[in-house]
C-alpha cells in the first residue's frame, strides 16, 4: 500500500495552485493555472472583472470551474497517484462569495463523469444564481457597510461582535448589496458559500458548511463564540440569510465527509479519500508557517501582520484598525491581523529617491544612521492609508524625548541616509505599538517572526526587524504558503480521523507524523537594540496623532 498524499488546492484572485504533500509535509508536486494566460476567454484581468457598476469586481464561476479541470488535468499528467490522495482540503481567497441556485444540490449529486466541470450546461449556469461571484477587491458596498454598522451600534460595536468594523471587501456587506440592488436574485440564491466552501461543495457533491476562520471575514459570525449572529443576518439579508448560509460555521481539520462518485470515476480517487473545510488564504498561511506565540510577517505589495493567539481567559481586544479572526485548528484561539497598503510601494518610492533604484545602495545608506534615525521618524504615505485609516501624504518630524512634543518638519528635510531607515522604523513601529495592545494581558512573549513576500530576502530588512521587534527572524523555505497550508489541513483531518481522535491537536499531529520544519533563521536582535526600539514607541504613538489630525484638517 503506497503511503498517504495530501492535496490542497489554493483558489486566488489570478490563479489556482494545486499542492500534494506527504506525511512528512514535504512537497511532492505544485501545479498552478494562471486565469489571464490560461483561461484568455473569460476576458478578465488579473483575474477579475471590473464593473459595469462602480466599484464593482467580480470573477466568472466558470472559469474558477475550468480552472479546477485544467490543474487536475496537469496534476495528472505528471504522474501523481491520485489514488494515494487521503485527504483534501485548501484556501480560498478571504470574502469572495458564490450564489449557488435551488437546482444546485441535485445537479451536483448529478455529475456526470464523461463530463469536465466547466462543460456547458453541465454545472454551469444551471447550479449558480450569478454568473460571476464579488471577491475581495470589490468596494461597492459603502453605503451597505455604513447601515451595518448604524444597525449594530457603531464601527467599535460591530469590531467587538464580529472581529472587524465593516468593510466593503466583506461578504456580509455583498450580501446586503445584492439583496438591496438584486432582490430577485438574491431570492433565487438557495445557499451562498464562500470561495472557500465553494470548492469542497465540489468535491463533496453537495454544498459544504463554510469553516470558522473565513467566516470571520463576513461581518456575520460572532468570533468569540463562532456562531451565526441572528442580528447581524437580520440587517444584511433579512430572515432568509440563515438558511442561505447553512449550518453553523465548522472548525478545520474536521471530516466533512468522503470524496464523491465524479471524482473517483473520472480522475481515479480513492471512494476513502476525505473532504475537509477549506479556509481562508491567510489563515491557511497561518497553518503551514507558524505556530500559536509567533508573528509572520508578509512584506509584499501590502504589509501584514498575522499573529496566531493561543487560547487564554481574557479575549484578545478588537479594533477598528485590524482584524480578529478565529483559528481554523483550535477551539477558542484567534489570529489577529494587521494589513497596511504602504508597503511596498512606499519602501520602493523612497529607494528610487535616495539609492537610484538600487536595493543595496539603500541597503548601506540605513546602515549609516544610528538606530532610532538622530531622532527623525518619517509618514510616507502615497497612496489613502488603512491604519490609521485614510491618511495620506509625507510628514517629516524631529523627536527630541519622550517628554517633549515631536516637532513638525516643515522645511528642513533629513538627509538620504535618515530617510531610508525613517520608511522601514516607522512601518515596523507603526506594528510594534499596536502588537501589545491587540494581546491578551498575561501573554507569554511572541516566540518567533516568520518574514515572508518580496522584502523577506533583504537582509537589512531582516535585521531591522528583529531588533525593532526583539524577535528571532526566519523565513519558509517553500513560497507556496497558502496550497501548503490547504495540504496540511487536509493531513490534520486525515490524522484525526485515523490516530488522533476528536480532541488531538494540530501540534500532536506535528509531533507523531514527523513533520520536518522548514524554517530558516536569518537575523537575530542585536545587543540593546530592542530597548532602544521600546523606548520610541511613545514617540511613533505622538507622531502618528499627529498626522491623523493634519489629514483630517
Amino acid at each position: 500500500m503506497s503511503s498517504p498524499l495530501f492535496l490542497g488546492f489554493d483558489l486566488s484572485t489570478q490563479q489556482l495552485k494545486a499542492i500534494v504533500i506527504a506525511e512528512d509535509a514535504s512537497i511532492v508536486h505544485e501545479s498552478a493555472v494562471h486565469f489571464d494566460r490560461d483561461l484568455p476567454a473569460y476576458g478578465t484581468t488579473n483575474g477579475a472583472i471590473k464593473g459595469p457598476d462602480e466599484g464593482e469586481v467580480t470573477s466568472p464561476v466558470r472559469m474558477w470551474l475550468e480552472a479546477i479541470d485544467l490543474v487536475m488535468q496537469r496534476v495528472k499528467s505528471a504522474g501523481v497517484d491520485l489514488g494515494a490522495i487521503a485527504g483534501i482540503s485548501g484556501a480560498g481567497q478571504q470574502h469572495g462569495s458564490v450564489y449557488w441556485s435551488e437546482e444546485a444540490e441535485e445537479t451536483l449529486v448529478a455529475m456526470d463523469p464523461k463530463r469536465s466541470l466547466a462543460d456547458p450546461g453541465h454545472l454551469a449556469p444551471r447550479a449558480f444564481a450569478f454568473p460571476n461571484a464579488p471577491i475581495w477587491q470589490d468596494s461597492s458596498t459603502t453605503k451597505d457597510c455604513r447601515d451595518l454598522e448604524a444597525a449594530i451600534g457603531g464601527p467599535q460595536a460591530l469590531a467587538d461582535l464580529t472581529g472587524s468594523r465593516a468593510y466593503e471587501r466583506f461578504t456580509g456587506p455583498q450580501i446586503a448589496r445584492i439583496r438591496r440592488l438584486k432582490p430577485a436574485a438574491y431570492r433565487a440564491s438557495a445557499r451562498i458559500s464562500l470561495v472557500s466552501s465553494f470548492i469542497p461543495s465540489l468535491f463533496l457533491g453537495y454544498i459544504a458548511p463554510i469553516e470558522v476562520s473565513d467566516a470571520s471575514g463576513m461581518n456575520l459570525m460572532n468570533v468569540l463564540t463562532c456562531k451565526w449572529d441572528d442580528a447581524l443576518l437580520q440587517a444584511c439579508g433579512g430572515s432568509e440569510l440563515r438558511a442561505k448560509l447553512g449550518p453553523e460555521p465548522v472548525l478545520g481539520g474536521t471530516v466533512l465527509g468522503h470524496i464523491s462518485r465524479w471524482w473517483v470515476e473520472r480522475w481515479g480517487f480513492s471512494p476513502e479519500c476525505i473532504i475537509a473545510p477549506f479556509t481562508g488564504d491567510n489563515s491557511a498561511t497561518v497553518v503551514a508557517l507558524s505556530s500559536p506565540g509567533d508573528a509572520l510577517l508578509s512584506l509584499g505589495t501590502s504589509t501584514t501582520l498575522l499573529l496566531s493567539i493561543p487560547p487564554a481567559a481574557t479575549p484578545p481586544a478588537r479594533f477598528t484598525t485590524s482584524h480578529l479572526l478565529s483559528h481554523p485548528t483550535t477551539l477558542d484561539a484567534q489570529i489577529a491581523m494587521l494589513c497596511y497598503k504602504n508597503g511596498a510601494l512606499a519602501r520602493e518610492q523612497i529607494r528610487d529617491r535616495c539609492a537610484g533604484a538600487d536595493w543595496a545602495q539603500f541597503n548601506t545608506l540605513v546602515e549609516q544612521s544610528p538606530p532610532g534615525n538622530s531622532g527623525f521618524m518619517g509618514f510616507y504615505f502615497c497612496l489613502p492609508e488603512i491604519i490609521p485609516p485614510g491618511v495620506e501624504g509625507e510628514f517629516i518630524f524631529q523627536c527630541k524625548d519622550n517628554n517633549e512634543e515631536p516637532v513638525l518638519l516643515l522645511g528642513v528635510q533629513p538627509d538620504a541616509t535618515q530617510h531610508a531607515r525613517a520608511i522601514l522604523e516607522s512601518q515596523f513601529l507603526s506594528i510594534k505599538s499596536r502588537i501589545a495592545a491587540i494581546l491578551p494581558a498575561h501573554s507569554p512573549p511572541l516566540q518567533r517572526l516568520i518574514v515572508t513576500g518580496g522584502s523577506s530576502a533583504n537582509q537589512t530588512v531582516r535585521q531591522l526587524a528583529a531588533d525593532v521587534f526583539g524577535m528571532r527572524v526566519y523565513i519558509a523555505e517553500s513560497k507556496e504558503a497558502a496550497g501548503t497550508g490547504g495540504a496540511v489541513l487536509a493531513k490534520f483531518a486525515w490524522w484525526k480521523a485515523q490516530v488522533g481522535g476528536p480532541n488531538g491537536s494540530f501540534e500532536e499531529m506535528m509531533v507523531e507524523t514527523g513533520e520536518v520544519e522548514r524554517m530558516r533563521l536569518v537575523a537575530t536582535p542585536k545587543g540593546r537594540m530592542s530597548e532602544v526600539y521600546e523606548g520610541l514607541v511613545d514617540n511613533y504613538r505622538r507622531c502618528e496623532e499627529r498626522v491623523v489630525q493634519l489629514c483630517q484638517a
